[in-house]
């Protein structure tokens, strides 16, 4: 058989496009997180966010909205599933034009008239240099999460954040008689990590605990 044959071109065809979409050789970097965002693709990240927002029947409806949006830049524990466990929201570039997206919505809602963020906002956001996570941790006390610290592991490398928050003095769960929530939020330069590459956030405790938290960046805009 000839390599011009048009019997062997059928078959070598679909197993090559099979290869390329298993390897990921076909727009690798679009999955994973977008560092850098044109204007073009912020403003239709807001649009797309806000049109939900303006077209909800009432602010329960937009709550609900809000809530399935933070789902999607979540990690570890759903808490209205586990309440009592461990979890992550990664406020990226797109996790943010998204928020002020519902924003615009849910206030143009309410004023019944356009209501639009300031372009300067939207530019500082381009420029944004850092990933922000909030870390939910729970506890058996109030400040079970004083002294925590956090980093990222990418291999061997452990990235520590440019700046973390202190914990919140634990919120008792409704319908709990010993479990506390406690929040805090960290912000990582991408200059220090690949925001391509599959990471662990671990959270460390003062007393030696740890807990991680898989961070597949290949599901997080």
């Amino acid at each position: 058989m000839s390599p011009m044959d048009p019997t062997s071109q059928s078959t070598f065809w679909p197993v090559l496009v099979v290869i390329f979409l298993a390897t990921g050789f076909f727009v690798p970097s679009a999955l994973a997180i977008d560092v850098d965002l044109t204007d073009e693709q912020a403003k239709r990240i807001m649009a797309s966010a806000r049109g939900p927002m303006e077209q909800a029947a009432g602010n329960e409806e937009m709550f609900t909205i809000i809530k399935a949006a933070d789902k999607i830049s979540r990690i570890g524990d759903d808490p209205e599933v586990t309440p009592c466990g461990s979890s992550a929201i990664l406020r990226t570039k797109t996790y943010w034009f998204g928020y002020f997206g519902r924003e615009e919505g849910r206030r143009s809602k309410v004023a019944q008239q356009e209501v639009r963020m300031p372009e300067a906002k939207l530019q500082e956001i381009l420029k944004m240099p850092n990933l922000e996570i909030e870390i939910g941790l729970c506890g058996q006390e109030e400040f079970f999460a004083e002294g925590v610290d956090v980093a990222l592991q990418q291999g061997s490398n452990n990235i520590m954040p440019m700046d973390k928050g202190n914990p919140s003095r634990g919120r008792k769960i409704p319908g709990s008689e010993m479990d506390f929530v406690s929040r805090f939020s960290a912000r990582f330069s991408y200059q220090d990590f690949d925001p391509q590459r599959p990471s662990k956030i671990v959270v460390f405790f003062p007393d030696g605990k740890l807990i991680s938290l898989d961070a597949d960046f290949s599901k997080i805009k």
